[in-house]
């Protein structure tokens, strides 16, 4: 139990402020859209400063009900949509609440080989474990992809999991209502769930880890090497004969005792070195690289990011890239083949000198942005050029004015650079 909780795993627990105010601070330092009640972060505050009470004597009775949520659409890595659940910001506080007392109810007896929205656990900290199988010769792989998961929990088997460790009604039946909360469209419809935890509350991803836990444990009992994390599966064996037998034999494990269908397209097997795990792949040797899809979407990300077409100051476009790419390699800086990055390194420069250039707009604003830029001499002539942006941003005069080092200087920035050379 959390220290200094006199209560355990109750709603006493769940509406002691100690916990209240810290499930408010990891809220607020998730910013997020408001919910239903179309309130942000500091109407919330206030709302609840003026009703906390009543909302925690409601808790307490049993008659609180969680409002309404949000469905809202974002896009998937590898294309598609995924739809999120996204509660008001009052229900996100009591959601970390309760998250903050129940998990370490769970936390110790998780498995070993669950990485997903845990403590001190990352997606790379899985991706090191599966390179050190394939490292043991363990080089075929296994993926199992549950279609749709977080919409296809079951909730009787998922409350049954919860009732064998929280012994307080009240806190079941809220965990329960919660799960049960209707989405609202934005014309105000309802739509009742009978199945599903939807992400966008602090809740999902524990409840989440809670349901796919007994999948951890047969795979444990079986002595498979695997890695998890959230609702992707990676076992790693010695054959393709025996990694087409544990497929076959897992895969109905699992639409049998999770009640959850496996996506057999986006299943399968195959050697790591042909395989994806988390925007990476393992080589033979074990060695971790960049998947070839994660660079192919990194790549058009890059293109996108450098469209001229945008309304961007040149300030909102730096800032908009070191977001981006700071974020991306600070990912994927766990590959162990640099040079598949350092490969972009000028390709992303001339999509830079291309955006720029196009920015520059006629032969008068090109010739002044080469003047400022050191440029003199003929090679301004080229300003009245009629080349195309692409063609203009390899040619010497527009490298020489947008050399490495000017676009360093500026802030747009290629971070394993600076890493290479520190």
């Amino acid at each position: 139990m959390p220290e200094g909780n006199p209560w355990g795993a109750t709603l006493e627990a769940v509406i002691a402020p100690a916990n209240l105010e810290a499930a408010w601070r990891v809220v607020k330092a998730n910013r997020g859209a408001s919910g239903v009640d179309k309130m942000d972060i500091e109407q919330s505050e206030q709302h609840f400063a003026e009703h906390g009470k009543t909302i925690c004597d409601k808790i307490l009775a049993g008659t609180y009900v969680p409002g309404a949520i949000r469905p809202k659409s974002i896009p998937k890595p590898q294309g598609g949509e995924r739809v999120l659940g996204i509660p008001n910001i009052t229900d996100r506080v009591i959601q970390q609440a309760i998250h903050q007392v129940i998990s370490p109810v769970w936390e110790p007896e998780f498995s070993d080989h669950s990485y997903g929205y845990r403590p001190g656990r990352s997606a790379h900290d899985a991706v090191k474990a599966a390179a050190n199988y394939v490292k043991e010769g363990k080089v075929w792989q296994v993926d199992i992809d549950l279609k749709s998961f977080f919409d296809q929990v079951n909730h009787d088997k998922l409350m049954h999991l919860v009732r064998g460790k929280i012994e307080d009604k009240r806190m079941r039946a809220l965990i329960g209502a919660y799960l049960r909360a209707p989405i609202q469209d934005a014309d105000g419809r309802k739509t009742k769930r009978w199945q599903g935890t939807p992400q966008g509350g602090p809740l999902s991803p524990l409840l989440a880890n809670i349901y796919l836990d007994p999948l951890d444990k047969e795979l444990e009992r079986r002595g498979l090497s695997f890695v998890r994390y959230a609702d992707d599966v990676a076992i790693f064996v010695n054959s393709e004969r025996a990694a087409h037998r544990v497929f076959e034999s897992i895969v109905s494990w699992i639409e049998k005792h999770l009640k959850v269908p496996v996506n057999r397209e986006k299943s399968g097997v195959g050697p790591s070195d042909q395989s994806g795990l988390l925007g990476f792949t393992l080589e033979n040797d074990g060695r971790i690289r960049i998947a070839k899809k994660s660079l192919e979407r990194f790549r058009a990300k890059v293109r996108l990011l450098w469209d001229a077409r945008q309304s961007l100051t040149s300030k909102q476009l730096r800032t908009q890239w070191q977001r981006y790419i700071r974020g991306w390699w600070n990912y994927y800086r766990l590959t162990e083949r640099l040079w598949d990055v350092s490969d972009q390194s000028g390709w992303i420069r001339r999509h830079m000198r291309k955006c720029f250039w196009l920015r520059w707009k006629t032969p008068r604003g090109r010739l002044n942005a080469l003047r400022r830029l050191g440029v003199r001499g003929r090679a301004l002539r080229n300003a009245g050029s009629s080349c195309g942006a692409w063609p203009m941003a390899k040619h010497v005069t527009v490298q020489q004015a947008l050399k490495n080092s000017v676009l360093r200087r500026y802030g747009f920035i290629l971070p394993w650079e600076s890493e290479k050379t520190a």
